[in-house]
C-alpha cells in the first residue's frame, strides 16, 4: 500500500516542503529510503523502527521503501522520522491515511518520544505560506512553533501520543499563540553598562551616534584603554527588536542550532564576536552545505571583530560586499543560498604592532615601516566602507579613580531610540528604517545642506581626499546627528562633526 505524509526541508533560511512516500509490498524485510538522504535520514531506518515498536506499534515485517519527493534535493537531518513512522503506520494499515492540509516534523528517540529540532519556525512558516492549517511537531519546539500565526500548532511528546490522536483515543491540545512573547521587548541588557566605562567621552558620544544610525565604527587605541569594553557595551543602548527584526534572527538561530529550548524568541540584538583565527566559511558561511556564518549570527545586530588586522586577508576582503548589500549569496556546484547580513560593524585595532604609535606618555618601538605595513593590513576598500573612525586613548589615573557615576546605556538608550522614532517616520514607505541604510537616491532627497555646508564639504573632499562612498556616508551620519539633535535639517555643526569621525591617519 502506498501511503504520501508531508513533511519539510530547510534551504539556506527558507522552508521546502517535502513528500514523505511510503510503499509496503510484499517480500523479504527489507526498509530503504530514497531521494538523496544524508547519513542522519538514513540512519532514520533504525531509529523508526525501534520507536514504532517501542510505542506499542508493529512494525511491518515486509519491503519497505520510502522516497523523499523531490528526488533532486539533497535531505538532511532527523526531522524526517516523524513522518516517516507515520506513514509507516498508515500504510500498514495501523492509521487511517491523513489529510493533505497535515504536516509532520520531528526526530524519534528510540523509546518513542520526540527530541528538539532545529530549524522548526522557518519550517512552519513555510507551512503557512503552502495552505497547511496543522503542524505535528516536538513539544520542545511548540512555542517557537506558535510563533507562527495562521496555523494549528500541535505538541507532540512522543510517536504514541500522534498516534492516540490519530486514532481518535485522546486529543493532542494545540499550542496557543503568545502575543506577549512578539511585543516589542523591554527587558534590560545582561551585559556591560555605558557606565562601567571611565572616561573615554569622545568615543561614547561615537557609540551614541553610531547605535542611532546603524553606522560602523572603528575604535583605535592602545592596549587596554577600553576598546573591547565600549564593543560590548553596543547591544545596551541599541533599540529593542521589533517582531518583525525578532523573527527574522530567531530563523537564523533556529536554522544554525542555536535557539535555546527554553528561549524560543531571540529578542535581544545579537552580538557576535569571533576569534581572528576564524576562517572564511565561519564569517560569512559556507560549507558542503551552506551554513549560517558570523555576519547572519550578527544579523538585526553587531559584528564586532577585535584585534581587526590580524583578521586574514581574504577573510577581511569578503566583507565588502555583504556590507554594502546586507546580504550574502554562497554559491556551490548544486547550491545557491542567500543568507540576510544586516549587521552594524564594530572593529577595534591597536595603532601599530606594539600598540603606542602615536601616544603621549609611551614611546612607540616600532619603525615607519612596520607601521605602515600593520595598517595596510585592512585594504582601503573595506577602510572606505566604514563611517566611523575613533581614537581611544589611554585612560588617566584620575579618570579612574573618579567616583562620580557616568551616563548609563539606558540613559543613552532613550535618546537613541528618538532618533531611530525619527528615521521610521521617513522611511515609512521604504524597505529600510535607519539612515546608514540609505542609497545614493534617498541620500539626495533627505540629505541636503545649505551654502554654509556645502562650502565645508567642499574644502573637505579636497584635504581628506574623500571618495564618493565616503562623500555619502558622511552625509548620512550628519543626518543622524541631525536627528539626535532634533534638527529638521543638516546644519554645519552637525556636519562638521561628522566629519571629525573620519580617518586622522593613512592606511
Amino acid at each position: 500500500m502506498l501511503t504520501k505524509v508531508k513533511s519539510c526541508a530547510i534551504f539556506g533560511l527558507e522552508g521546502a516542503i517535502i513528500e514523505v512516500e511510503v510503499d509496503i509490498s510484499p517480500g523479504l524485510p527489507r526498509f530503504n529510503i530514497v531521494g538523496l538522504p544524508d547519513a542522519a535520514v538514513q540512519e532514520a531506518r533504525e531509529r523508526v523502527r525501534a520507536a514504532i515498536r517501542n510505542s506499542g506499534c508493529e512494525f511491518p515485517m515486509r519491503r519497505i521503501t520510502v522516497n523523499l519527493a523531490p528526488a533532486d534535493m539533497k535531505k538532511e537531518g532527523p526531522s524526517y522520522d516523524l513522518p516517516i513512522a507515520i506513514g509507516i503506520l498508515t500504510s500498514s494499515g495501523q492509521l487511517e491515511e491523513q489529510p493533505s492540509t497535515v504536516l509532520f516534523l520531528g526526530e524519534l528517540s528510540l523509546d518513542g518520544s520526540t527530541r528538539h529540532t532545529k530549524g522548526i519556525l522557518p519550517m512552519v512558516a513555510m507551512a503557512k505560506d503552502a495552505g497547511f492549517n496543522h503542524v505535528f511537531l516536538p513539544a520542545e519546539n511548540a512555542r517557537e512553533g506558535a510563533l507562527v500565526e495562521g496555523v494549528t500548532v500541535m505538541p507532540v511528546s512522543s510517536l504514541g501520543e500522534v498516534v492516540s490522536h490519530l486514532r481518535g483515543d485522546s486529543a493532542i491540545e494545540p499550542c496557543p499563540v503568545d502575543n506577549l512573547m512578539l511585543a516589542k521587548d523591554s527587558l534590560p541588557y545582561v551585559g556591560p553598562d555605558l557606565s562601567h566605562v571611565r572616561g573615554q567621552e569622545n568615543a561614547k558620544r561615537a557609540m551614541e551616534v553610531a547605535a542611532a544610525g546603524m553606522h560602523n565604527l572603528m575604535m583605535t587605541g592602545p592596549p587596554g584603554s577600553g576598546k573591547t569594553l565600549l564593543a560590548r557595551t553596543m547591544p545596551s543602548v541599541l533599540p529593542a527588536m521589533d517582531p518583525q527584526e525578532a523573527l527574522e534572527a530567531t530563523k537564523v538561530y533556529s536554522i544554525s542550532g542555536m535557539l535555546p529550548a527554553d528561549q524560543p524568541l531571540i529578542r535581544q540584538r545579537p552580538f557576535r564576536s569571533p576569534h581572528y583565527t576564524t576562517s572564511h566559511a565561519g564569517l560569512v558561511g559556507g560549507g558542503r552545505t551552506p551554513r549560517p556564518g558570523e555576519i547572519t549570527l550578527a544579523h538585526r545586530g553587531v559584528l564586532f571583530l577585535d584585534e581587526l588586522p590580524e583578521f586574514g586577508h581574504n577573510v577581511l576582503e569578503s566583507l565588502r560586499q555583504p556590507m554594502e548589500d546586507h546580504v550574502v549569496t554562497i554559491s556551490r556546484a548544486q547550491w545557491i543560498v542567500t543568507f540576510p547580513c544586516n549587521f552594524m560593524l564594530l572593529a577595534a585595532m591597536n595603532p601599530c604592532p606594539c600598540g603606542f604609535y602615536g601616544d603621549a606618555k609611551k614611546e612607540c618601538r616600532c619603525s615607519h615601516g612596520m607601521v605602515s605595513k600593520y595598517q595596510r593590513r585592512i585594504s582601503g576598500p573595506l577602510m572606505d566602507r566604514m563611517d566611523m573612525f575613533v581614537e581611544v586613548p589611554a585612560v588617566e589615573y584620575e579618570k579612574l579613580m573618579d567616583d562620580a557615576d557616568g551616563e548609563t546605556s539606558a540613559s543613552v538608550q532613550v535618546r537613541v531610540e528618538k532618533a531611530r522614532e525619527v528615521q521610521n517616520r521617513r522611511f515609512d514607505e521604504m524597505p529600510f528604517t535607519t539612515n546608514a541604510e540609505m542609497g545614493p537616491a534617498e541620500v539626495w532627497d533627505f540629505c541636503q545642506v545649505g551654502q554654509d555646508c556645502q562650502k565645508l564639504l567642499q574644502a573637505s573632499m579636497n584635504q581628506l581626499n574623500l571618495s564618493a562612498r565616503a562623500f555619502h556616508r558622511v552625509l548620512k551620519l550628519s543626518r543622524t546627528i541631525a536627528d539626535l539633535a532634533a534638527s529638521d535639517s543638516i546644519e554645519v555643526q552637525h556636519l562638521a562633526e561628522a566629519l571629525q569621525y573620519r580617518p586622522r591617519w593613512a592606511v
